[in-house]
């Protein structure tokens, strides 16, 4: 994750005494420990955070400025170390021999989980690879709380990261999210808002979506509307401040035109393999492929249809 600003919060809680001791009052046990910290409110940690980094041989960080503010707030001394994208490949395997040692190790991802644009999902990868123990210390995540203050289906919902730089690579990656039939989550920055959402809105349809901004901090805001009014608003008030994230609802339930399906079918099976006709006419029509695949079997068992 990109890192973001922690500011103070009204909190009394400091890391519980005792080295090398959870918050139950057991060793830690050795392994690489992922941890989320804040989004923004510094009172977001959990007790359990607290007492792993409290007991951690060593923590490592994307951005030890902005993880050494959380220690300075909750009273943490644990030896911070940097783990990112210049140092990473040079230092993971040293962690990892500290971890065939036994060394319990605390992994922070700045902002929030999952790990995202972080190197810290290669070294979870070659960890568990290696037969090294790897928990994950759930904890705040910009992308749950937008889906929670969007006000959009939550039921089922995907998590796409960051749309491609180019326009047209952008455009490609939103045509293959067209048809997930899913809430959409994703991270934009603010200079490419507008554009973003102008696009959203002419491949993926005037759904209603939310933008929300600076989660959990003291400016937190969350704009919701069709991507048509979202955009239009984004273009005129120019880039907001602070971290994005986007929600866009899922697509429209279409309900199949079956007379116009079958006359396709009729028109297409004389000349065209089953499964191609079917993947055609799905995709012209908007139903489901394997409903059109049915039905032109059903067409062709029931003599309507002839084999040419």
């Amino acid at each position: 994750m990109k890192p973001a600003s922690n500011h103070p919060s009204h909190t009394d809680h400091k890391a519980p005494s005792g080295e090398g001791k959870s918050s139950a009052g057991r060793e830690l046990a050795p392994g690489l420990y992922v941890l989320a910290t804040p989004i923004g409110n510094a009172g977001d940690i959990t007790l359990r955070a607290l007492a792993t980094l409290a007991a951690a041989d060593l923590v490592l960080a994307e951005d030890t400025r902005v993880t050494g503010k959380l220690f300075s707030i909750h009273g943490l001394k644990q030896s911070l170390s940097p783990y990112n994208d210049h140092n990473a490949a040079e230092a993971r395997p040293r962690i990892l021999e500290k971890l065939r040692q036994g060394a319990r190790i605390v992994l922070v991802s700045d902002a929030g989980t999952p790990l995202v644009s972080d190197p810290g999902f290669k070294l979870v990868r070659e960890a568990i690879q290696e037969g090294i123990v790897v928990t994950a210390l759930p904890g705040p995540s910009a992308a749950l709380a937008a889906l929670t203050l969007a006000a959009l289906p939550t039921d089922r919902f995907l998590f796409a990261g960051f749309l491609p730089n180019r326009a047209g690579e952008r455009v490609r990656a939103l045509e293959e999210l067209k048809n997930v039939r899913a809430s959409l989550i994703l991270f934009e920055s603010p200079q490419r808002l507008a554009t973003s959402l102008a696009a959203m809105r002419d491949v993926l349809g005037d759904r209603p979506a939310a933008v929300t901004r600076e989660l959990t901090k003291l400016h937190e805001e969350v704009r919701r509307g069709p991507l048509s009014e979202l955009a239009a608003h984004y273009e005129k008030a120019g880039p907001p401040k602070g971290e994005v994230t986007l929600v866009i609802g899922p697509p429209e339930d279409v309900v199949p035109d079956t007379m116009a399906i079958d006359a396709a079918l009729q028109a297409a099976l004389p000349f065209m393999p089953v499964k191609a006709a079917a993947e055609m006419i799905a995709a012209l029509t908007g139903a489901a492929r394997k409903s059109v695949y049915d039905r032109a079997l059903e067409l062709k068992d029931v003599g309507e249809l002839k084999d040419e």
